[in-house]
């Protein structure tokens, strides 16, 4: 079998060496006879892409072939971010695939499963699909013709409902907004036009190449969006390739992390939308949730990191917010999938319930929890497992990282360090690229660069 893989979010490979329509063929009939044995003909297939090369090709060939087949097949008519086609699928109670690979390179495609409740596939699902692989689909059913529809309209209707659109309008807040040429850029900055909120918006028109930088809304990715918020003091944000992650600057220009604003929202839900429930992170979330958390009485549901761990969490509790460190986050009431547009329009809101600016409101809550987190991820790019595995073990065998004692261990992803100052290092290998990636959490810059320079020596 030619060299398909199914990662933490579905099968993602490079544009015309895996990813190929012989390579597609396989990976569609494995979903259409998953679906076949689930459900029959009984449940529509949903079929949406984002802004990359060729994305929108494959997606009408797909709908075409499934179509072929006797599905009920919607695709959509224009570029569509992911969270919108989750939430159409958990709508319509339909099966959903899309064309992405969030934020890879620009070189990649890839084919994400979502089945009817709208977030990440489960592993079991992923290993039936991955067991078909080598058997064909044919059906007896007469072929029917697929569908163009839009999904978005559905998808505001329901943002409406959990996030107070009225009060970021009345509360005058202006933003910088960076599209990052992704799949959310026309949609949100639809959402503020109709509203009539200030918007800077920039990077808004498709580009295959994203501009020419990753389509990963990280700070070194997004230096126009940086100036301009020095330049006009105003926050900026930003989404990945397909929407389903966010990026924040703030009025200084001063990248915010996702962890920070993870915690901030989780306030701002508890203390001002009076939601209550657990919170739910990821094994790489920072500490500082969980410092948040214990204050106010708030279970800490922890998981391996991936935000199909997480979608799973919110689907079997009620669940506040679910938060991981790249970038992806829900809340009760939305779908179990990450989601970049709510998370852009949760910050809007926060802003405005709460009438601060986001300087004001992240100073005076790191100031609430005394006690500084830092944090900074190392990659290591090791095509071999066993190269990766070497390293991991090798970690395994250690009792001091430099100066500071190993505590305790962690082996829920990867391998935790709790180290006796409270610092945290975790080694774990990625589930969507040829890496190992290295979470390092600690109280200051100083050691930050020690633990950097330490982990790389003993690497």
């Amino acid at each position: 079998m030619t060299n398909i893989k199914f990662g933490t979010d579905g099968w993602r490979a490079i544009l015309n060496k895996d990813f190929t329509y012989e390579n597609t063929d396989k990976v569609i009939n494995a979903i259409a006879l998953y679906v076949y044995n689930e459900a029959k003909f009984d449940k529509k297939i949903l079929i949406g892409y984002d802004p990359r090369n060729k994305a929108d090709e494959f997606a009408f060939y797909i709908a075409k072939k499934l179509a072929n087949f006797g599905f009920e097949v919607e695709v959509s008519s224009k570029i569509v971010a992911t969270p919108v086609l989750a939430y159409s699928a958990l709508l319509k109670n339909a099966y959903a695939i899309m064309l992405t690979a969030s934020h890879n390179p620009p070189e990649y495609l890839g084919i994400k499963f979502i089945p009817p409740y709208g977030g990440p596939a489960e592993d079991y699902m992923v290993k039936d699909i991955v067991n078909n692989l080598e058997n064909s689909f044919s059906s007896t059913t007469s072929a029917k013709e697929y569908q163009e529809v839009s999904f978005d309209e559905d998808y505001f209707e329901h943002i409406k409902k959990i996030i107070d659109i009225e009060k970021i309008k009345q509360a005058g807040i202006e933003i910088n907004y960076d599209g990052h040429h992704g799949a959310a850029a026309k949609l949100f900055k639809q959402i503020l036009d109709k509203y009539d909120i200030p918007n800077n918006s920039q990077n808004m028109e498709r580009d295959i190449n994203f501009g020419g930088h990753m389509p990963d809304p990280k700070e070194k990715y997004l230096p126009e969006l940086k100036q301009l918020c020095i330049k006009n003091h105003k926050i900026g944000l930003s989404n990945d390739g397909d929407g389903d992650r966010f990026g924040v600057f703030d009025e200084e220009g001063n990248f915010v992390s996702a962890n920070d604003i993870i915690a901030m929202l989780l306030q701002h839900l508890v203390k001002n939308k009076k939601f209550t429930g657990k919170l739910a992170k990821t094994v790489g979330a920072s500490a500082m949730l969980d410092l948040y958390a214990k204050q106010n009485n708030i279970e800490v549901i922890e998981t391996p990191v991936g935000f199909k761990w997480l979608g799973s969490a919110m689907r079997k509790n009620e669940v506040i917010i679910a938060g991981e460190e790249s970038g992806g986050l829900s809340i009760k009431g939305h779908i179990p999938e990450k989601d970049g547009i709510l998370a852009n329009l949760l910050i809007m809101e926060m802003l405005a319930y709460n009438n601060k600016t986001l300087v004001e409101l992240h100073k005076e809550f790191l100031q609430s929890l005394c006690r500084n987190f830092i944090n900074n991820r190392i990659d290591l790019k090791l095509e071999s497992k066993e190269e990766q595995d070497e390293i991991i073990n090798k970690f395994k065998t250690y009792t001091n990282i430099g100066e500071y004692r190993i505590d305790k261990t962690n082996t829920m992803d990867g391998l935790k360090l709790y180290l006796n100052d409270g610092s945290t290092i975790l080694i774990r290998k990625s589930g969507t690229e040829p890496l190992l990636r290295i979470y390092i959490e600690s109280d200051k810059e100083e050691k930050m660069l020690e633990f950097e320079n330490t982990i790389k020596q003993l690497c």
